[in-house]
Protein backbone atom coordinates (compact mmCIF):
# COMPACT_ATOMS: atom_id res chain seq x y z
CA UNK A 1 0.00 0.00 0.00
CA UNK A 2 2.84 2.38 0.88
CA UNK A 3 4.55 1.60 -2.41
CA UNK A 4 1.39 2.51 -4.36
CA UNK A 5 1.07 5.77 -2.38
CA UNK A 6 4.74 6.58 -3.12
CA UNK A 7 4.24 5.94 -6.84
CA UNK A 8 1.12 8.13 -6.90
CA UNK A 9 2.96 10.94 -5.10
CA UNK A 10 5.94 10.57 -7.45
CA UNK A 11 3.67 10.75 -10.53
CA UNK A 12 1.93 13.81 -9.07
CA UNK A 13 5.27 15.58 -8.50
CA UNK A 14 6.45 14.88 -12.05
CA UNK A 15 3.86 17.30 -13.46
CA UNK A 16 5.21 20.40 -11.65
CA UNK A 17 8.75 19.35 -12.65
CA UNK A 18 7.73 19.11 -16.30
CA UNK A 19 5.87 22.44 -16.15
CA UNK A 20 8.90 24.20 -14.64
CA UNK A 21 11.13 22.81 -17.38
CA UNK A 22 8.62 23.69 -20.12
CA UNK A 23 8.43 27.27 -18.77
CA UNK A 24 12.25 27.52 -18.73
CA UNK A 25 12.37 26.14 -22.25
CA UNK A 26 9.78 28.62 -23.54
CA UNK A 27 11.43 31.60 -21.82
CA UNK A 28 14.83 30.73 -23.22
CA UNK A 29 13.49 30.16 -26.74
CA UNK A 30 12.21 33.74 -26.72
CA UNK A 31 15.41 34.87 -24.95
CA UNK A 32 17.73 33.49 -27.63
CA UNK A 33 15.99 35.65 -30.24
CA UNK A 34 15.92 38.77 -28.04
CA UNK A 35 19.56 38.32 -26.99
CA UNK A 36 20.72 37.70 -30.55
CA UNK A 37 19.11 40.97 -31.67
CA UNK A 38 20.49 42.88 -28.65
CA UNK A 39 23.99 41.35 -29.04
CA UNK A 40 24.21 42.24 -32.74
CA UNK A 41 22.92 45.79 -32.16
CA UNK A 42 25.29 46.44 -29.25
CA UNK A 43 28.15 44.20 -30.46
CA UNK A 44 28.27 42.85 -26.93
CA UNK A 45 30.32 39.80 -25.94
CA UNK A 46 28.37 39.46 -22.69
CA UNK A 47 24.99 39.48 -24.45
CA UNK A 48 26.23 36.99 -27.06
CA UNK A 49 27.60 34.76 -24.29
CA UNK A 50 24.36 35.01 -22.35
CA UNK A 51 22.49 34.10 -25.55
CA UNK A 52 24.68 31.01 -25.93
CA UNK A 53 24.03 30.21 -22.28
CA UNK A 54 20.30 30.42 -23.04
CA UNK A 55 20.84 27.94 -25.88
CA UNK A 56 22.52 25.58 -23.41
CA UNK A 57 19.63 26.09 -21.00
CA UNK A 58 17.26 25.12 -23.84
CA UNK A 59 19.31 21.97 -24.32
CA UNK A 60 19.39 21.30 -20.58
CA UNK A 61 15.61 21.73 -20.25
CA UNK A 62 15.04 19.43 -23.23
CA UNK A 63 17.36 16.83 -21.69
CA UNK A 64 15.60 17.07 -18.32
CA UNK A 65 12.15 16.72 -19.93
CA UNK A 66 13.48 13.68 -21.78
CA UNK A 67 14.96 12.30 -18.56
CA UNK A 68 11.74 12.86 -16.60
CA UNK A 69 9.89 10.72 -19.14
CA UNK A 70 11.90 7.68 -18.06
CA UNK A 71 14.02 8.11 -14.96
CA UNK A 72 16.96 5.73 -15.24
CA UNK A 73 20.52 6.02 -14.02
CA UNK A 74 21.89 5.58 -17.54
CA UNK A 75 19.73 8.44 -18.85
CA UNK A 76 20.78 10.65 -15.95
CA UNK A 77 24.49 10.09 -16.67
CA UNK A 78 23.99 10.72 -20.39
CA UNK A 79 21.98 13.88 -19.66
CA UNK A 80 24.69 15.25 -17.36
CA UNK A 81 27.41 14.54 -19.94
CA UNK A 82 25.48 16.35 -22.68
CA UNK A 83 25.02 19.38 -20.44
CA UNK A 84 28.73 19.29 -19.47
CA UNK A 85 29.96 19.26 -23.09
CA UNK A 86 27.70 22.21 -23.93
CA UNK A 87 29.33 24.21 -21.13
CA UNK A 88 32.80 23.31 -22.43
CA UNK A 89 31.83 24.85 -25.78
CA UNK A 90 30.51 27.99 -24.06
CA UNK A 91 33.73 28.33 -22.02
CA UNK A 92 35.91 28.10 -25.15
CA UNK A 93 33.85 30.77 -26.95
CA UNK A 94 33.81 33.17 -23.99
CA UNK A 95 37.52 32.78 -23.22
CA UNK A 96 38.55 33.58 -26.79
CA UNK A 97 36.01 36.32 -27.47
CA UNK A 98 36.38 38.21 -24.16
CA UNK A 99 40.18 38.18 -24.48
CA UNK A 100 40.10 39.47 -28.07
CA UNK A 101 37.71 42.29 -27.10
CA UNK A 102 39.92 43.36 -24.17
CA UNK A 103 43.18 43.15 -26.17
CA UNK A 104 41.94 45.21 -29.11
CA UNK A 105 39.96 47.57 -26.85
CA UNK A 106 36.67 47.09 -28.68
CA UNK A 107 33.87 49.33 -27.35
CA UNK A 108 30.41 47.77 -27.40
CA UNK A 109 27.35 49.99 -27.92
CA UNK A 110 24.60 50.70 -25.39
CA UNK A 111 21.74 48.18 -25.21
CA UNK A 112 18.45 49.26 -23.61
CA UNK A 113 16.86 46.03 -24.91
CA UNK A 114 19.64 43.97 -23.28
CA UNK A 115 19.24 45.83 -19.98
CA UNK A 116 15.48 45.24 -19.86
CA UNK A 117 15.69 41.59 -20.91
CA UNK A 118 18.50 40.61 -18.52
CA UNK A 119 16.75 42.34 -15.60
CA UNK A 120 13.46 40.52 -16.19
CA UNK A 121 15.27 37.25 -16.92
CA UNK A 122 17.08 37.37 -13.57
CA UNK A 123 13.77 37.55 -11.68
CA UNK A 124 12.17 34.77 -13.76
CA UNK A 125 15.18 32.44 -13.43
CA UNK A 126 15.36 32.84 -9.64
CA UNK A 127 11.68 31.87 -9.34
CA UNK A 128 12.05 28.85 -11.64
CA UNK A 129 15.22 27.71 -9.87
CA UNK A 130 13.52 27.65 -6.47
CA UNK A 131 10.65 25.62 -7.87
CA UNK A 132 13.02 23.11 -9.53
CA UNK A 133 15.11 22.74 -6.37
CA UNK A 134 12.03 22.01 -4.25
CA UNK A 135 10.53 19.57 -6.79
CA UNK A 136 13.91 17.89 -7.42
CA UNK A 137 14.36 17.21 -3.70
CA UNK A 138 10.83 15.83 -3.36
CA UNK A 139 11.34 13.58 -6.41
CA UNK A 140 14.89 12.68 -5.34
CA UNK A 141 15.90 13.50 -8.92
CA UNK A 142 19.57 14.58 -9.28
CA UNK A 143 19.17 15.83 -12.86
CA UNK A 144 16.27 18.14 -11.97
CA UNK A 145 18.19 19.41 -8.93
CA UNK A 146 21.31 20.01 -11.06
CA UNK A 147 19.30 21.83 -13.71
CA UNK A 148 17.71 23.89 -10.93
CA UNK A 149 21.22 24.98 -9.87
CA UNK A 150 21.99 25.88 -13.48
CA UNK A 151 18.81 27.97 -13.61
CA UNK A 152 19.73 29.72 -10.34
CA UNK A 153 23.18 30.53 -11.66
CA UNK A 154 21.54 31.68 -14.89
CA UNK A 155 19.74 34.29 -12.78
CA UNK A 156 23.06 35.42 -11.28
CA UNK A 157 24.59 35.53 -14.76
CA UNK A 158 21.74 37.72 -15.96
CA UNK A 159 22.55 40.06 -13.06
CA UNK A 160 26.27 40.08 -13.98
CA UNK A 161 25.50 40.90 -17.61
CA UNK A 162 23.00 43.53 -16.46
CA UNK A 163 25.65 45.22 -14.28
CA UNK A 164 28.12 45.21 -17.20
CA UNK A 165 25.54 46.74 -19.55
CA UNK A 166 24.51 49.41 -17.03
CA UNK A 167 28.15 50.34 -16.29
CA UNK A 168 28.87 50.63 -20.00
CA UNK A 169 25.76 52.75 -20.58
CA UNK A 170 25.94 55.01 -17.52
CA UNK A 171 29.71 55.40 -17.00
CA UNK A 172 31.14 54.48 -20.41
CA UNK A 173 33.10 51.54 -18.93
CA UNK A 174 33.46 49.61 -22.20
CA UNK A 175 35.58 46.94 -20.50
CA UNK A 176 32.65 45.97 -18.22
CA UNK A 177 31.19 43.98 -21.14
CA UNK A 178 34.13 41.56 -21.61
CA UNK A 179 34.56 41.35 -17.81
CA UNK A 180 30.94 40.15 -17.64
CA UNK A 181 32.00 37.65 -20.32
CA UNK A 182 34.71 36.37 -17.98
CA UNK A 183 32.12 35.95 -15.21
CA UNK A 184 30.17 33.76 -17.63
CA UNK A 185 33.40 31.92 -18.49
CA UNK A 186 34.05 31.06 -14.84
CA UNK A 187 30.53 29.74 -14.49
CA UNK A 188 30.77 27.69 -17.71
CA UNK A 189 34.01 26.01 -16.58
CA UNK A 190 32.59 25.24 -13.14
CA UNK A 191 29.36 23.79 -14.51
CA UNK A 192 31.19 21.77 -17.19
CA UNK A 193 33.40 20.24 -14.52
CA UNK A 194 30.47 19.47 -12.19
CA UNK A 195 28.30 17.98 -14.95
CA UNK A 196 31.03 15.83 -16.48
CA UNK A 197 32.25 14.63 -13.08
CA UNK A 198 28.78 13.51 -12.03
Amino acid sequence: MTEIADRTRHARLLNPGRKLEATTLGWNLVGVVVLAIAAVQARSVALAGFGLDSLIEIGASTVVLWELADVSEQRQRRAMRLIGFAFVGLAVYLGIQSTIVLVIGFHSHHSPLGIIWTGVTAAVMFGLALGKARTGVELNNPVLRAEGRITMIDGFLAMAVLVGLVLNTSLGWWWADPIAGYVLLYYAIREAHASLRS
